[in-house]
């Protein structure tokens, strides 16, 4: 896998926090990391491991401070249209209806009322939440809310879906339903996904590849492939999905013991 085809070039990237009191924090440490087109790949590691901070400098949220992040072959330099983003929390307008909230982004954009609303309600569709147009972000359960997140953000039609623990917050069965929603909508319309997770089963079903960071400050420990059918209904209980799973787990908490004991000496 070369950087002259990837989509995302991640090079040595380290990245200083530094809280209004207290003292500094390495978040990163010299990461790099390439992501093909179209690809889905899952970060995983210990909590506070940096997973969170690599996504937010892949969306240009935050500044690069050291190394450099180029999308397409140019410097991130702030957000833009072809970089979305899911966070945990669905981030919806509580005073707009599910429709307002989808159209939101759209307005933004150079498109008839008739186009967007046209758009709006195909990615509605999409993920299941037709009928539920004219509903407040109150009126709907978790897993709806997220839903019409999702389709907010894949309305302005990003090539790329940055997803924060877009499912953390989620009941474990509403999780496994979302789970298998987004592998839907990404094989009926590929995008290029960089997935956050700290649940090794959810990485391993989701994505093709899993960058397995270390405790802090963050590099990229392992990167793993995934592949598997994911139509199979009896994937998860198959013993080369649970090997992999557990492969990746090792690894993992290898570093969350390290991670640990850094906050517990």
């Amino acid at each position: 896998m070369t950087e002259e085809n990837a989509q995302i070039v991640v090079h040595g990237v380290s990245q200083v926090y530094r809280p209004p009191a207290g003292r500094e924090v390495l978040a990163l440490s010299d990461v790099s990391l390439e992501v093909q087109g179209r690809e889905f790949i899952a970060l995983l590691g210990p909590s506070g491991c940096g997973k969170s901070t690599l996504l937010y400098l892949i969306g240009g949220f935050l500044p690069t401070q050291q190394g450099s992040i180029r999308v397409d072959g140019k410097p991130v330099s702030g957000p833009g249209p072809d970089r979305g983003i899911v966070f945990q929390d669905f981030a919806l307008f509580p005073w707009k209806t599910v429709r307002a909230n989808v159209l939101y982004g759209l307005e933004r954009m150079d498109l008839s009322r008739h186009e967007r609303e046209r758009r709006a309600q195909s990615f509605i569709d999409m993920v299941g939440l037709g009928g539920f147009e004219d509903s407040y972000p109150s009126q709907l359960s978790g897993g709806m809310k997220q839903r019409a997140a999702i389709a907010r953000t894949l309305a302005i039609d990003p090539t790329i879906l940055l997803m924060d623990e877009p499912f953390g917050a989620l009941d474990s069965q509403t999780r496994r339903l979302m789970q298998s929603e987004l592998l839907s909508i990404w094989q009926r319309t590929p995008k290029t996904v960089i997935f956050v997770t700290h649940d090794v089963q959810e990485a391993v079903f989701l994505a093709g590849r899993v960058a397995v960071m270390s405790a802090r400050p963050g590099c990229i420990k392992a990167i793993v492939e995934t592949q598997f059918d994911k139509a199979d209904p009896h994937l998860l209980k198959s013993p080369d999905f649970v090997n992999k799973v557990d492969e990746i787990w090792n690894l993992v908490r290898d570093e969350a013991i390290v991670a640990q004991t850094a906050r517990h000496p």
